[in-house]
């Protein structure tokens, strides 16, 4: 007999205070942090390219993107290499974390909405909380973090001028 799925593994992080999580499914690999290959006339949050084992993949500055104050590296500074589908495509994106923790279980019980007010980052990129003993870990919502400004991001990902 096959038992449902109630639960779904994801990659906790922190940035600055704050812990964050992501789908282990779209988690491709977590590399140690190096500088990125800069792009000219980019969105603040995008630090630049960097070769991932053959492919030019985009570096995020999270915490920008989020509203925060902007990543400052250190010896824990992680990137999340991540393959995020955003509807027919997959979009391959280098996520900068200040520290990746753990893979944990989350039961979907668990996971609450979003709150609307108290938070410093644009709620609309929030899939949900889920409450721990230390705080609130947030799952962010990959998709529609990067959807509304994917047109921004694909000629780089993609570009087929280069292909």
């Amino acid at each position: 007999m096959a038992a449902t799925t109630t639960e779904s593994q994801f990659v906790t992080f922190s940035l600055g205070e704050e812990i964050f999580a992501v789908p282990v499914t779209v988690v491709r690999e977590i590399l140690d942090h190096e500088d990125a290959f800069k792009i000219p006339h980019g969105p603040d949050y995008l630090l630049g390219l960097r070769d991932v084992r053959g492919q030019g993949v985009p570096i995020i500055d999270l915490r920008l993107r989020l509203g925060m104050t902007p990543t400052e590296k250190t010896p824990h500074t992680r990137i999340l290499v991540l393959d995020v589908p955003i509807g027919e495509r997959v979009l391959a994106l280098g996520l900068v974390a200040d520290r990746v923790y753990e893979v944990v279980p989350f039961r979907h019980a668990q996971i609450e909405a979003a709150p609307d007010i108290g938070i410093r980052w644009r709620s609309e990129y929030i899939a949900g909380v889920v409450r721990r003993d230390t705080g609130f870990v947030v799952i962010i919502d990959l998709a529609r973090l990067f959807s509304d400004n994917g047109s921004a991001l694909a000629g780089i990902v993609a570009p087929a001028e280069f292909a």
